[in-house]
C-alpha cells in the first residue's frame, strides 16, 4: 500500500472519539428534554460505523415518536442543531426513541426486498410510497443488496424510491 492510499484509508476512518464525543452532547440534550416534558427514559449512546446512535429506552415515549416518526424525525434534526452548536461541525448523529428505527429497518429492509422480487418477476419499474431520508437510505441498501438499481425522486415530503429491473 502506498503512502497516498494509507493516507486516504485513516482519512476515511470515522473519528470515534469525536462520535462518542457527540454522542454525550446529544445524550445530554435529549436528557434536557425528558426532564422538561417529564418524561422517564433510558438513553444508551453506541458509535455504529461512521455515526453516533442515541437511544431512548422506557415505556411511556410513544409521543417521541408520532405518528410514522415524525416527531422522532425533527427531535432528530433539533438534536443535531444542538451537536453542531456545541461541536461547529455537522453531525449525522442517529436518534432512535423506544426502538423505533430498529423495528422499522426490519420492516423497510422487508419492503426492499419485496419490491425488487415484485420488479424482477415482472420487468417493470415501482415506485414506492414517500418516505423520510433514514427509511429510503434502508430500502435502497435492500434494494442493492437484491442487485436491482434504485433511485429517490420528488421534493420532500413527497420523495420516494423507484426500482429498477436489471438491464
Amino acid at each position: 500500500m502506498s503512502q497516498a492510499e494509507a493516507e486516504t484509508t485513516e482519512a476515511e476512518k470515522p473519528d470515534v472519539q469525536a462520535l462518542e464525543q457527540e454522542g454525550e452532547i446529544a445524550a445530554d440534550y435529549i436528557e434536557g428534554l425528558l426532564d422538561i416534558a417529564d418524561l422517564d427514559g433510558d438513553i444508551d449512546m453506541d458509535v455504529e460505523g461512521d455515526r453516533a446512535l442515541v437511544s431512548v429506552v422506557g415505556t411511556t415515549l410513544q409521543d417521541l415518536v408520532g405518528a410514522h416518526g415524525e416527531v422522532l424525525e425533527a427531535l432528530q434534526e433539533l438534536t443535531r442543531l444542538a451537536v453542531h452548536r456545541q461541536t461547529g461541525a455537522r453531525t449525522r448523529i442517529m436518534l432512535d426513541v423506544g426502538g423505533y428505527r430498529a423495528r422499522r429497518r426490519v420492516e423497510l429492509t422487508e419492503l426492499g426486498q419485496d419490491a425488487a422480487e415484485e420488479v424482477k418477476t415482472s420487468g417493470v419499474p415501482q415506485r414506492l410510497d414517500a418516505m423520510t431520508p433514514f427509511e429510503r437510505k434502508v430500502v435502497h441498501d435492500a434494494i442493492a443488496a437484491a442487485g436491482l438499481r434504485s433511485e429517490s425522486e420528488g421534493e420532500e415530503p413527497n420523495r420516494r424510491v423507484v426500482v429498477f429491473p436489471v438491464g
